[in-house]
């Protein structure tokens, strides 16, 4: 099965459709924002432009044929101070401090570039050559940032490479600062927190297609770049668009707290895991007096749980992880640095800012579990929330990135699931037969569509939102609930302080004008991925592909015998299900293959497939290739613009019972 179906396309004159103004009643949001917002407060663009030493190169980075990797020059349109009302004021401030670019200096033997991709590279000065800590996402803009320091700094080697945690804006670009050889030789060390590799891979793999496809409705990658647009993503303008890279780490940190010397430089590490990735560290300097707290801190309220999809993110542990570094390293730092944003300077600037973050993400956890504990559901509490006033007056709070209302509801689903606990809402209909019922008992979709205008021009736009999208779901070819519905959501953008939120909103309206974007299939991830994936996993992988209900009735066992490395695994496929073991078989085998990991690797990037290397022999097979490849067949391969605002074709295969 695929799900490379043809999705209904809008008329022509929907698809041409420009983003409309902000209307009155964003307006009037948007003045009434800036009357209660701190924006008197200049504070952190004094903080973000100092030590500045270069600004990027203006051209940004290119790949060899001219195509961009990385460009800032579309975001000019932020040079204004002033907000336009198709941006919340806020977030329009935010946008503007994240152009605050370059080659900056930290302090002696501390360096950052920033805003070269979403995250920041940190280079240390070590007494024989560089540390680098996060290597960005691609290797092109990792080499233009260290090309970047070298233009201003001594060029010396880079001796070590730090993964702060385990999202790929955070080592991606290795292979542009460092060669596996010298990792390889020990002449460089990779240091990383216990669990990297797993979960670095596992995001990519297991969910892959379908966080990647919902990554582009949290990043806006594929919006243009305007007031109309995308203007942010929160943690920096974007992600770079370049080849992402991994190389193992050589030196794990496993214990809660280490301390040692890399290349002259006392480091402590101090694991993290739970709060922003499963896989995470801190980092603190006491000869430098410099604390890095790598992504567990930011200018902005971080996310609970991503657009994109993740498991949900522990606030509690967040918080007591905020709370030790404010009390066991602040006191003996002088800045506070971190893998996004800019520094905060000063220790008792850096206690009162890591005080803040503490009470953030504590005071959503628990008022979030004391109204729950009343009874309340998630959306409710999410909808009621609000910060105290203090909170709300400090910028590295607000929703820039992720949003209070998600991540209340977050921190719910945690503790108690997706249900609610109401028994009518335990088994509800299928989301088309329920829309369908939904406008049917409105009194049809013209009667609906009547009202939905109506609300439209009194500002109604969440409820018009709600409305259209199931209209759009009963009929995905109705023109004008496709268009109502696009105008309620980048009226729904435009107010929204979270940048996430606003590319969602904008996504969505792009999408129902245009229908989904044309992305093929396969596996999205590059070859050092599918390097470094186990085969353990890789198996894993297959057998989230199976189609089940097809493989019900077929009876197969499998050996696949590795070269390069030596290794033998059995295969079994039965009632739908594909295991797989470690080990030599015991008793008959219908098929058996010899192949090297490289051959795999070539056909999981769809440099080749399992046909072309049998007949070219790099797959030796025994036994029934009609057998095997019939096994083939009953693996779904994947639409990466699968429709999201619209429905998919209904699921087919699973008996149902008489």
């Amino acid at each position: 099965m695929t799900s490379e179906t043809p999705h209904p396309k809008p008329e022509e004159n929907l698809a041409t459709e420009s983003p409309q103004p902000a209307s009155m009643h964003t307006r009037a949001c948007q003045s009434a924002q800036r009357l209660h917002l701190p924006l008197h407060d200049d504070r952190a663009f004094e903080d973000a432009r100092r030590g500045l030493v270069a600004p990027l190169p203006p051209e940004g980075v290119l790949r060899p044929n001219g195509r961009p990797v990385w460009n800032l020059q579309a975001y000019g349109f932020l040079a204004n101070e002033q907000s336009p009302d198709s941006v919340h004021p806020g977030l329009w401030r935010h946008a503007r401090l994240n152009m605050v670019t370059g080659l900056f200096k930290v302090c002696d033997r501390v360096y950052q570039v920033r805003g070269m991709d979403l995250a920041n590279m940190t280079i240390l000065e070590g007494d024989t050559g560089l540390i680098i800590i996060d290597p960005l996402t691609s290797t092109q803009v990792a080499a233009a940032a260290l090309s970047l320091y070298h233009q201003h700094r001594p060029k010396r080697p880079v001796v070590a490479v730090v993964y702060t945690h385990s999202h790929v804006d955070h080592f991606g670009g290795v292979r542009g600062v460092i060669d596996e050889v010298d990792v390889l030789s020990g002449r460089v060390q990779v240091i990383a927190p216990v669990g990297f590799m797993d979960d670095a891979i596992s995001e990519t793999v297991m969910a892959g297609n379908a966080m990647t496809r919902r990554a582009l409705f949290q990043y806006g990658a594929l919006l243009p770049r305007g007031e109309l647009g995308q203007v942010d993503a929160g943690l920096g303008k974007a992600v770079s668009a370049g080849t992402v890279t991994l190389i193992a780490p050589n030196r794990l940190i496993t214990q809660s707290v280490e301390s040692f010397e890399v290349d002259g430089i006392e480091c402590v590490f101090e694991l993290t895991p739970g709060a922003e990735a499963p896989a995470e560290m801190i980092i603190h300097h006491p000869g430098l007096r410099v604390l890095n707290m790598a992504e567990i801190t930011s200018h902005n309220f971080h996310n609970l749980l991503p657009l994109r999809g993740a498991q949900v993110r522990d606030a509690r542990a967040w918080a007591s992880y905020l709370a030790g570094a404010r009390q066991r390293y602040a006191p003996h730092s002088d800045v506070l640095i971190a893998q996004h944003h800019w520094p905060v300077w000063g220790s008792q600037s850096m206690g009162e800012y890591l005080l803040r973050q503490h009470d953030l993400y504590k005071f959503v956890h628990d008022q979030t579990l004391r109204l729950m504990n009343h009874g309340h559901t998630g959306g409710d509490i999410a909808e009621a929330i609000r910060l105290p006033e203090e909170l709300q007056q400090d910028w590295s709070t607000h929703s820039f990135y992720g949003h209070l209302k998600h991540n209340v509801k977050a921190v719910y689903q945690r503790y108690l699931g997706a249900y609610e606990g109401h028994p009518a809402f335990l088994d509800p209909l299928p989301r088309q037969e329920h829309a369908c019922k939904t406008i049917e008992y409105m009194g049809g979709v013209e009667a609906v569509l009547n009202k939905v205008r109506v609300d439209l021009a009194a500002g109604e736009y969440r409820w018009v939102a709600d409305i259209c999208a199931r209209i759009v779901w009963v009929d995905p070819a109705c023109h004008e609930a496709r268009r109502l519905c696009a105008q309620a959501m980048e009226q729904l953008g435009y107010q929204t302080e979270s940048s996430t939120w606003r590319n969602a909103y904008l996504q969505g309206a792009r999408e129902l004008r245009q229908g989904p974007p044309r992305m093929g299939s396969g596996m999205a991830a590059s070859r050092d991925m599918i390097r470094a994936l186990p085969l353990a996993d890789y198996f894993d992988y297959l057998a989230m592909r199976l189609n089940g209900p097809r493989a019900a009735q077929h009876r197969l066992v499998m050996h696949w015998r590795f070269s390069e490395p030596d290794s033998s695994y059995v295969l079994t496929l039965s009632n739908g299900v594909l295991r797989h073991a470690s080990e030599e078989p015991v008793g008959e085998v219908d098929v058996q293959l010899r192949l090297s990991r490289a051959t795999l690797d070539d056909i999981s990037l769809e440099q080749l497939s399992f046909s072309e290397a049998m007949d070219s022999g790099r797959i030796a097979l025994k036994g029934s290739r009609p057998q095997f490849e019939a096994f083939l067949a009953l693996l779904d391969t994947f639409d990466r613009g699968f429709a999201v605002l619209e429905p998919l074709p209904p699921i087919t295969g699973f008996q149902t019972p008489e």
